[in-house]
């Protein structure tokens, strides 16, 4: 299979100009080793070759001898080549040195420095729908957010299409293949998950079983802000246990393998007295990992109504996290004590910020934009800045600009 470009391929290229080595962060099967590939003038594979442990503690120079950049693949299964690879970019001090790529978070190790200065890191996640080639990219999220309308676009994927999206995923390997075979690979993924890949994290053995049970709580619960608690509890099973200390354990290990990623709360100044709620939205890396672990197909989404409605805001929140990275942005939510909500919120630091309301139908437009409305005035914007767009993410439908100056955007369309 031919490599298929990756927006963060400009970023990992600006990286290696300004730094002696970069690491690549993601979950498994995500491309960062095709990435890296396209970059690296040599490489070892500490997942494939054997005696790379050895090698590293007989001659660690070794291991890193090559030409720049170097690609070592996986550098967690040998935690202790991070400070080999720390020193050698001070001992040669020239920029694009070395690439590591890792799928595990390691323990924390206080004799491995912390790298700063000399590695930068770059999150990898599975492929938006841009760069699968299933969005049109019409409307640039750079774009909205410079203040300029949304095109006139139609979306061309159906609900069909997008419950079948959501199955496959955006794992670069799966692309082209029909969703029955994606699905048994992903339903693959999640039993690895639970049976070895995490007893990779930290060598601690935990029960697939209960791993299991709080995957599968994590995927009904996907796209709400589900405390502990509620994790806890959905997670029962036949003996009726399982300790919240247990969930936050098990999540902490699969948000290492960076399977899990949670969307954390937007606080700005406002003008109201609303109290904030501090809860992060529970999410996977993919959507494709919340069908799998209840073993759901396309046609059980669509029977499910409210359920797609979630998968589908994981999506879109999947897609906003790899454009809004692009251009140095993050992925929030904002939820306050009277109730009002915005599935996201981006925010790029001292630039302009944004805010989204996601919408499986486009007949939802109307009450989300007045949501947005009612949000934007409640925000201290001579504290905050105007946003720069108040927009609805939808499944079908048209993109347009709305008379009150709210964006109405398929996902379909949508680009970095």
């Amino acid at each position: 299979m031919s490599y298929l470009p990756r927006i963060a391929d400009s970023e990992l290229d600006l990286r290696l100009g300004a730094t002696g080595a970069v690491l690549i962060e993601g979950p498994r099967a995500s491309g960062k080793t095709a990435m890296a590939t396209q970059r690296a003038a040599s490489h070892v594979y500490f997942d494939r070759e054997r005696g790379v442990r050895q090698m590293v503690e007989v001659d660690p120079a070794m291991v890193l001898r090559g030409p720049p950049p170097r690609l070592i693949d996986e550098w967690q299964i040998v935690p202790e080549v991070w400070n080999h690879v720390r020193r050698a970019v001070d001992e040669r001090a020239e920029p694009g040195q070395f690439i590591l790529t890792g799928s595990a978070v390691p323990p924390d190790d206080v004799t491995r420095h912390t790298g700063a200065g000399r590695i930068t890191r770059l999150r990898l996640r599975p492929m938006s729908l841009f760069e699968s080639g299933q969005s049109s990219g019409e409307a640039s999220l750079a774009d909205l957010l410079a203040g300029r309308s949304a095109p006139t676009c139609a979306s061309p994927l159906s609900a069909p299409d997008l419950a079948e999206l959501i199955c496959r995923g955006g794992w670069p390997a799966l692309q082209g293949r029909s969703a029955e075979h994606a699905m048994i690979a992903n339903q693959g993924y999640v039993d690895e998950l639970r049976r070895t890949d995490i007893r990779r994290v930290d060598g601690v053995g935990r029960r697939p079983a209960l791993v299991e049970r709080v995957l599968r709580s994590l995927a009904r619960n996907v796209a709400t802000c589900a405390s502990i608690a509620t994790v806890a509890r959905d997670a029962r099973g036949p003996d009726n246990g399982i300790a919240e200390r247990t969930v936050v354990d098990y999540l902490e290990a699969l948000k290492r393998l960076m399977v899990r990623e949670d969307q954390p709360p937007w606080a700005p100044h406002l003008r109201s007295r609303s109290r904030l709620r501090a809860k992060p939205k529970r999410h996977f890396v993919d959507p494709s990992l919340a069908a799998a672990s209840l073993r759901a197909g396309p046609g059980a989404i669509r029977r499910d109504p409210e359920w797609f409605g979630l998968l589908f805001e994981s999506l879109a929140v999947r897609d906003l996290r790899v454009y809004a990275q692009s251009a140095g942005g993050r992925v929030l939510h904002y939820r306050d004590g009277a109730g009002l909500e915005v599935d996201a919120v981006i925010e790029s630091g001292i630039g302009p910020w944004g805010a989204f309301e996601i919408k499986l139908s486009s007949a939802r437009a109307d009450e989300a934009a007045k949501s947005l409305l009612k949000f934007a005035d409640r925000v201290d914007t001579a504290r905050m800045g105007e946003p720069a767009v108040l927009g609805v993410i939808v499944g079908d439908g048209y993109g347009y600009a709305r008379p009150d100056g709210v964006m109405v955007v398929p996902l379909a369309t949508l680009g970095p």
